[in-house]
């Protein structure tokens, strides 16, 4: 086997027996290097790159956004909301290639990722 289909495997696995709060710190650790793929590739001028990781950010975003169910708790429907705004910002982040559009998608997103992950670690008994 290669590298690349071990490494493919070993992901697989880890999100077939990762709980569903473990699959959402997985969402949001790689939107967040997305967005700092997409940030650093900005910055050298690839926009090959900046499209590549903005696509892929977008379509953790889409996931966040069709998994969400706004009605279980009062603050569904604002994130539901945020959600959308993150969307809007990557397109046009991506479009113009701005730099100040994804700095903001990342001060967004790395405190939500970070608030999940010690959630997830509470649910799961593991000191944060």
């Amino acid at each position: 086997m290669s590298a690349a289909s071990l490494r493919a495997r070993y992901l697989g696995d880890a999100v077939a027996t990762a709980s569903p709060q473990q699959v959402l710190v997985m969402l949001y650790d790689r939107l967040t290097l997305d967005l700092e793929r997409a940030q650093l590739a900005v910055e050298e001028g690839d926009r090959s790159r900046l499209n590549q990781e903005l696509q892929h950010a977008q379509a953790i975003v889409l996931e966040l956004l069709s998994s969400l169910q706004v009605d279980m708790w009062e603050g569904g429907p604002r994130l539901a909301a945020l959600y959308n705004w993150l969307l809007s910002e990557l397109v046009q982040a991506n479009m113009k290639s701005d730099a100040n559009r994804i700095r903001s998608c990342r001060q967004v997103v790395e405190p939500l990722r970070d608030a999940w992950r010690q959630a997830a670690a509470s649910l799961a008994g593991v000191p944060s």
